[in-house]
């Protein structure tokens, strides 16, 4: 975990949501405008990784989201780490029950017995995408 390459990500991750948290753009009153969770991650990349981890993430406008998340796990049998900093399109921002659907894009990087850098694009659905609280489930690339 001693990559210069992924402290710099990290760094840029961190740099990113800061300056998303602080770009002072303002969802709709009845949005929630910060989410705070835990996840758990499992990659069919080689080698595959699985972990858990805690997720931030802040809603700059009424249909974006911005998110970062940190997760530890094991990755071909060793400590791994993945770090990932993902921008949200939401199709039902205002949804207070049922299921809301979204797109995303970003940046990942993995520090362990690689280190690598990624691109990510997923799809994702959520429970309640403008309640306080609910669950999200995504899959991607």
């Amino acid at each position: 975990m001693g990559s210069r390459w992924a402290e710099r990500a990290a760094a840029a991750l961190a740099l990113a949501l800061a300056a998303a948290l602080l770009a002072g753009t303002r969802p709709v009153e009845a949005q929630q405008v910060t989410e705070l969770g835990v996840l758990g991650i499992a990659t069919a990349s080689d080698p595959a990784l699985a972990g858990a981890g805690v997720y931030a993430a802040v809603r700059t406008s009424l249909r974006t989201r911005v998110s970062a998340a940190a997760t530890v796990g094991a990755s071909a049998g060793a400590a791994a780490f993945r770090g990932e900093l993902v921008g949200h399109f939401l199709l039902n921002p205002t949804r207070r029950s049922g299921v809301g659907a979204y797109g995303a894009g970003g940046l990942a990087v993995v520090a362990g017995p690689v280190d690598q850098g990624y691109l990510v694009l997923a799809l994702g659905l959520e429970a309640r995408p403008g309640a306080p609280s609910g669950w999200f489930v995504e899959g991607g690339v």
